[in-house]
């Protein structure tokens, strides 16, 4: 071995060791020196090491692999204490002489210029961190900076160390059901956050579930969402496949129904023998199913009819042919808790869906009455239209103390407010009667018909006005038939559901003025209407009541009863309808005899079904097979065998 090798080779060795030594001081240097010592080091090292380099790289490099380098730099240190000096160089020669390392050397000088890079961006930001006035030149630095400080993070520290919870809570509050799901998959601070129970709770009741119940009513209010959403799910499955449970609500023998209403659980009938019952369909044991009449309606012979029947969530109406109106609660039933007599017979009569608040009309008479906070009943208000009024619907949603009233009269069509004197008047055109009226809590709907030269104009339309206002905000329509029901109350946002003579029912898109379906329904004319966000439920004059699906614009199926459909009421899980005969004392039969072809003929029906039973279940009995032998009333001897494609069970015998 040539002498002048051995002395480069431990010269440059020599030289290797003071650079790390120095490389290490770098890192612990105090403050006040980084600056010029960095600086120095790195320019010292960088010159040294690239013209070593490139003088000597196919001498005395090492023939390591680029992933072994760096442990053997380490090695070759610690060896170098333990072995002698000749065999570390002898070792690093015979190593350094084969020529297949030439391409391990090029690996070995890229790694190497990688690693300075890298020492020489920390003294950077070393000295950026104590030198904070120090001014950046140009932007591109600070997105770099922030790239590389996005690569090096391997933690979440937004919500785990800056963010308070309360302030997390807030923002996760606005994310979906899917999107807390995929939340809960980032880390496990991420998933404290969104299995919060509070946010659950929120997302339920802003859902419609559970909309009266309180943080402790659950334990997990996550597994509470998720069963309502697989059992609504369930629900929306047997309302359209039409499997469930069917319960007609009849009465007793002899009496022809006259009217119906129904609130949530609640259904109210009145029949032409005066007697009014109220049926409690989740609790169809009930005490509170009869309800007792004033004694003067009571001790007349023969009773009057009833005319009329409204019933809310805390009270039940009834109005009787002679003018006669009582009240009952829900809670107690039994006596009325209010009676009073009007100078003639009730034409219209509407109870307010969430107050105690009733409405009267006889002749151009309109009386409002309400309850105060302690239960007192006394009259509100009274008022006289020029006209006799034919339709009042109270909106929704104004209390007891401020209620709203829309009416109408022939052409026009009045606001009643209480604390103003007279009604104001928002639609009036002579020769264009009114046919039909609803109300939201915001808007008022009604048909006008048209005729002559008005029929040019495009037919038969629906307005719709502003109550803040009065003013109209669209107008809707253009059939040749008269508009005979209108459901703007219960209709999802922004659509208007209508039924018409001309045998069709008419969905409209409010924002936009246009036509969302239209369907061919009822050869009688549509009699009653209801919709909501995916379905339409429809009853005509021929006693068809339909079910349609929204989206695809068909019939899903359909059930027929004898008498026109006169009440259309759903909600998720329940449907309740009512055929009302028109004819209150039919002519060739007497149906106080005991004759039950004759009543089952002229006594009109009321159904109830309920989609959250499972028909197939083995539970499930049918009603045929319940039925007491014993009561004649409770039998019913028209079977009505089942066809294959009709699923629906029968009826409760005891209702």
């Amino acid at each position: 071995m040539a002498d002048n090798e051995l002395v480069a080779f431990r010269k440059r060795w020599k030289e290797e060791l003071e650079l790390k030594k120095e490389h290490q001081q770098l890192v612990c240097v105090p403050p006040l020196s980084r600056d010029v010592t960095a600086q120095s080091a790195q320019k010292e090292s960088k010159n040294r090491y690239f013209v070593d380099s490139e003088q000597h790289s196919s001498k005395a490099l090492s023939p390591l692999r680029p992933e072994e380098s760096e442990k053997g730099r380490v090695g070759e240190v610690e060896q170098s204490e333990d072995q002698p000096e000749y065999v570390s160089i002898a070792r690093g020669l015979l190593n350094g002489r084969t020529s297949p390392l030439l391409d391990r050397i090029q690996e070995e000088k890229t790694r190497r210029k990688r690693q300075y890079n890298s020492i020489n961006t920390a003294c950077n930001t070393i000295l950026q961190q104590d030198y904070p006035l120090k001014k950046v030149t140009k932007n591109e630095k600070l997105v770099d900076q922030f790239i590389q400080d996005l690569n090096e993070v391997n933690d979440i520290p937004f919500f785990d160390i800056e963010l308070p919870y309360e302030l997390a809570l807030k923002i996760f509050q606005y994310l979906t059901c899917a999107e807390l799901g995929r939340c809960a998959q980032v880390s496990q601070a991420w998933r404290v956050l969104a299995e919060d129970d509070g946010l659950w709770f929120k997302m339920c009741t802003r859902e419609g579930y559970h909309q009266n119940a309180s943080m402790s009513d659950s334990p997990c209010w996550k597994s509470t969402l998720r069963d309502c959403r697989f059992s609504a799910k369930a629900v929306r499955t047997n309302w359209k496949s039409r499997v469930g449970s069917i319960s007609q609500l009849q009465f007793e023998l002899g009496k022809v129904l006259c009217d119906v209403s129904t609130c949530d659980k609640f259904v109210l009938a009145g029949y032409t023998s005066g007697d009014v019952r109220l049926w409690d369909t989740l609790h169809w044991d009930s005490t509170a199913s009869y309800l007792k009449t004033n004694g003067l309606s009571g001790n007349s012979d023969p009773r009057p009819f009833v005319t009329h029947v409204q019933v809310n969530n805390t009270v039940a109406a009834a109005a009787y042919e002679d003018g006669c109106v009582d009240l009952w609660s829900t809670e107690t039933g039994g006596e009325p808790i209010q009676h009073y007599q009007s100078p003639g017979a009730i034409q219209v009569m509407a109870l307010s869906p969430d107050s105690p608040v009733l409405g009267s009309v006889t002749g151009p008479n309109i009386r409002l009455d309400h309850a105060n906070d302690q239960g007192y009943w006394r009259t509100l208000h009274q008022a006289q239209l020029p006209k006799n009024v034919e339709g009042l619907v109270l909106v929704p949603g104004r209390g007891s103390e401020h209620p709203l009233a829309a009416l109408r009269a022939g052409e026009s069509v009045y606001l009643l407010d209480p604390r103003e004197e007279k009604p104001w008047t928002i639609h009036s055109v002579y020769g264009h009667p009114v046919t039909c009226l609803d109300t939201s809590d915001c808007h008022v709907a009604f048909g006008v018909k048209r005729a002559g030269w008005a029929m040019h104009d495009g037919g038969n339309k629906i307005h719709v006005c502003s109550l803040e206002t009065g003013k109209p905000v669209v107008c809707v329509g253009g059939s040749p038939g008269d508009f005979t029901c209108i459901n703007l109350k219960d209709a999802p946002p922004h659509l208007l559901v209508c039924g018409n003579k001309d045998r069709r029912v008419r969905v409209f898109d409010l924002r936009t003025a246009s036509s969302v379906a239209s369907l061919y329904a009822h050869h009688l004319g549509v009699t009653a209407v209801q919709a909501d966000d995916w379905k339409i439920v429809s009853g005509g004059g021929e006693g068809l009541v339909c079910v349609w699906e929204l989206r695809m614009r068909a019939k899903l199926w359909e059930m027929h009863n004898r008498h026109p459909v006169r009440h259309v009421r759903f909600n998720t899980s329940t449907l309740v309808t009512a055929n009302i005969p028109d004819d209150k004392s039919p002519r060739g039969a007497c149906i106080t005899d005991d004759d039950l072809t004759a009543h089952r003929r002229h006594r009109g029906v009321i159904c109830h079904y309920d989609f959250s039973e499972d028909a197939s279940s083995q539970d499930h009995v049918l009603a045929i097979c319940r039925s007491d032998y014993i009561e004649s009333h409770g039998y019913n001897y028209n079977i009505g065998l089942v066809v294959p494609y009709d699923r629906l069970a029968g009826s409760h015998p005891s209702h």
